[in-house]
């Protein structure tokens, strides 16, 4: 009975987690996936960047210190490891001209594109975890139809 026990605590507890959850989000302070997000509003460029791309709630994808070396060597760039956000800040500094910047983001979007076929293979072998992964395929993809978008402000 103990179990039964354990369960309903936990039940219990996810309930008052779940009841507190618009305290958090209820004066719409918490980000949204609309993809009409003007990247002007932030402070800089590089900081909008970040929040629409390196944000894994956002893009879809999660983009590890690994995964961002490895976009940059791509790309061209040599970097060593930093926190995330300085190695984004590091690679935004590296795509100072349009051809730079053109290669980060093919260089990024080659990586999206991968993280996505695996989602649409685990979503197929698995079919009950489809609904997840489609979810993250769909910010992924919306995140990736921005790129032009973002040549087009940046240049």
């Amino acid at each position: 009975m103990k179990n039964f026990d354990d369960l309903q605590e936990l039940r219990a507890e996810f309930d008052a987690m779940t009841n507190k959850a618009e305290e958090y989000c209820g004066d719409g302070s918490c980000p949204t996936d609309e993809e009409g997000v003007d990247l002007r509003d932030y402070p800089s460029y590089t900081e909008a960047l970040y929040a629409r791309i390196v944000a894994p709630h956002v893009s879809g994808i999660y983009l590890s210190r690994w995964d961002i070396k490895g976009i940059a060597g791509v790309a061209g760039d040599s970097m060593s490891i930093h926190p995330r956000k300085r190695m984004f800040e590091l690679l935004m500094k590296f795509a100072v001209s349009q051809e730079r910047m053109q290669l980060v983001l093919d260089a990024l979007e080659e990586h999206m594109q991968d993280k996505v076929d695996i989602y649409k293979e685990i979503a197929e072998n698995f079919p009950h975890s489809a609904p997840i992964f489609q979810e993250k395929i769909d910010k992924a993809e919306s995140t990736m139809r921005i790129f032009p978008q973002i040549m087009k402000e940046y240049f």
